[in-house]
């Protein structure tokens, strides 16, 4: 009898074992193939990396068009070509804080 409960006790540790090695094969071909993947793959940027994502690419269409009309007007209809700079440096001087203003999210 204890003979028999020993050799159905190792045929147990024999069948662990070997589903043992079976597991830390799937895992390590897991972990080669998420390696490779981690290596081709460019890596994605989460969250705010500058200025620019701050506003959809829609606003930011939006704003360049609203400001190239702006100085179109302004090179339009002002005749002196000094006040003509000055209007247009002062628009870009501003556009910052009417933008914050125009699309602040908070």
């Amino acid at each position: 009898m204890s003979k028999e409960r020993a050799q159905r006790r190792a045929a147990r540790e024999a069948e662990a074992a070997r589903q043992r090695v079976l597991r830390e094969r799937a895992t390590a071909r897991r972990a080669r193939r998420r390696a490779l993947v981690r290596r081709v793959v460019p890596a994605v940027r989460r969250g705010r990396t500058g200025r620019l994502p701050r506003y959809s690419r829609g606003e930011r269409a939006t704003i360049v068009a609203l400001t190239l009309a702006a100085i179109t007007l302004i090179w339009v209809l002002v005749p002196d070509l000094a006040l003509r700079v000055g209007l247009i440096l002062l628009l870009l001087l501003v556009l910052p804080v009417i933008v914050v203003i125009a699309l602040d999210r908070r």
